[in-house]
């Protein structure tokens, strides 16, 4: 990882290293805050962020709750495996959570997801709907979805979407700016970009986006299916949408998707936030999340 701005992002990053060996080569990096034997709150990222974006809700609630908070293989301080040795498929991620939770044996989780963490998360809870209570959905999904913006289609143009993103760093560095609604401090930029440093870094970005699956002939399309099919699974428990209204990505309309799927559940729309919402408005989502996990 690049040591550029480190000091700055650093100071706001200052958690416990932890690894789970999930094959040769292939060490899953998380956080593992509170105490042991408290309610467990699973964070889950998506592309292309890491744990550091859940950081000050990690530094607000881990008083009270244990908090895990995993980097997805390729990603954060995560090994960052070359193609052919990694699948980077939306199975994989949910293999390597499910991995994670049975290896801390973590039960009554509060799942809380944003992006592509939705579908992963969702998709680990349908597997093992035993070990979740409840979930906190901030601007993701977890079913099948026929839109996709423009700027995202063009990162999956085959030669051109791979130079700009693992050569560029276009997917993680637009978003630094496209993806909010208020300028971020320099020293956060530095922390969301810190992993994403070279092209075999900036790999899991970009295959990350080369598996959103929109067709039957996408890699994921079955494992989507599923993760849709499953959702009636988790129908009984409690559900909290925290959403940037401002997203050009994860649209209201996936916020509207979701609440067919949970008709019961609590709505907390952010006017003027956009897609990293946690990043604009973690303040009040922590005494949104203290009163849904209480």
């Amino acid at each position: 990882m690049s040591s550029s701005s480190s000091d700055g992002w650093r100071a706001l990053y200052p958690f416990e290293s932890h690894f789970l060996e999930l094959g040769p080569n292939l060490r899953l990096h998380f956080l593992d805050e509170g105490p042991k034997d408290a309610p467990s709150i699973l964070m889950l990222h998506g592309n292309p962020t890491w744990s550091f974006y859940w950081r000050n809700l990690v530094k607000a609630l881990r008083g009270d709750f244990r908090i895990i908070v995993p980097d997805h293989i390729g990603c954060g301080l995560s090994s960052k495996p070359g193609r052919g040795e990694y699948p980077f498929t939306l199975d994989q991620r949910i293999q390597d959570v499910t991995a994670l939770i049975q290896h801390l044996d973590l039960r009554n989780i509060t799942l809380l997801v944003h992006d592509w963490g939705g579908a992963i998360g969702m998709g680990t809870a349908g597997r093992n709907p035993e070990r979740f209570a409840r979930f906190a959905l901030c601007n993701t999904g977890a079913f099948r979805f026929n839109r996709i913006p423009a700027r995202i289609a063009s990162c999956r143009i085959p030669i051109f979407g791979r130079v700009g993103i693992q050569g560029f760093n276009l997917f993680a560095w637009t978003a630094t700016f496209m993806a909010v609604e208020k300028p971020l401090a320099p020293e956060v930029k530095a922390g969301l970009l810190a992993p994403y440093d070279s092209w075999k870094n900036r790999l899991a970005t970009c295959e990350f986006v080369h598996d959103i699956p929109m067709g039957p002939r996408d890699r994921s399309w079955e494992t989507l299916c599923e993760v849709e099919k499953n959702l009636a699974l988790l129908k009984d428990r409690p559900v909290c949408l925290m959403w940037g209204m401002k997203d050009w990505c994860f649209t209201p309309a996936f916020m509207e998707k979701f609440q067919e799927f949970f008709p019961q559940a609590q709505t907390h729309p952010f006017p003027d936030a956009g897609h990293y919402v946690v990043e604009e408005k973690w303040e009040e989502m922590v005494p949104i999340l203290r009163e849904f996990i209480s």
